[in-house]
Order: structure tokens, then C-alpha cells, then sequence
């Protein structure tokens, strides 16, 4: 987005899906200070690392590596990713993914 949140600069992600380039609910994002982009890729079950131009970089959490759902990151100020993977409900769906 612009400065003002009015415009869309560039994106990522196009059509719901499951390909690499592809996102099924993109419930948070996290920025590091290289502009490096974080995403929760909810149904999904991934997190996935972009480049600041938005590229895909890597699955940084993949699949098999959580339990449930992950709807929320925090990166530290050490550059640590905290990943919370939720139990997933249809009366929590709403908290859990609302950006």
C-alpha cells in the first residue's frame, strides 16, 4: 500500500490457492527492518518469507511444522519469528484472522 493506504504499490498472491505463489487466507503479515515480509498463510498451514519487492523467498514455517492454524506473528527486535498456531473454531474464526 502507499504511505496514505489509498493505493495499492504492489502485491503478491493473485488467485486463492495452494502453489507456492499462492495464499488461502493471508492472515497477518510481520516486517523486519530490511522490509522483508512475513505472511501467515492460514488455511494454507505456512508461513512463507517475501523479498521487499514481494517476491517469494521460502517457506519459512512449512506444514508439517505446526500443529494447528497460524493466525498471528510477532518478530522481535532480534529478528526471532513467534508463530501462533491456533486451535481453529468458526466463533474464534473472526478474532483469529481480522487484520
Amino acid at each position: 500500500m502507499s504511505s496514505d493506504g489509498r493505493h495499492i504499490v504492489h502485491s503478491h498472491g493473485g488467485q486463492p490457492g495452494s502453489d507456492t505463489v499462492q495464499y488461502n487466507v493471508p492472515g497477518h503479515l510481520a516486517v523486519d527492518d530490511n522490509d522483508f515480509v512475513f505472511v501467515a498463510d492460514v488455511f494454507n498451514r505456512r508461513v512463507t518469507w517475501l523479498s521487499p519487492t514481494l517476491e517469494y523467498a521460502c517457506q519459512i514455517v512449512p506444514r508439517n511444522q505446526l500443529k494447528r492454524w497460524p493466525c498471528r506473528l510477532y518478530l522481535d527486535a532480534k529478528r526471532h519469528l513467534y508463530v501462533a498456531d491456533n486451535e481453529w473454531d468458526e466463533q474464534r474464526r473472526r478474532t483469529c484472522c481480522s487484520v
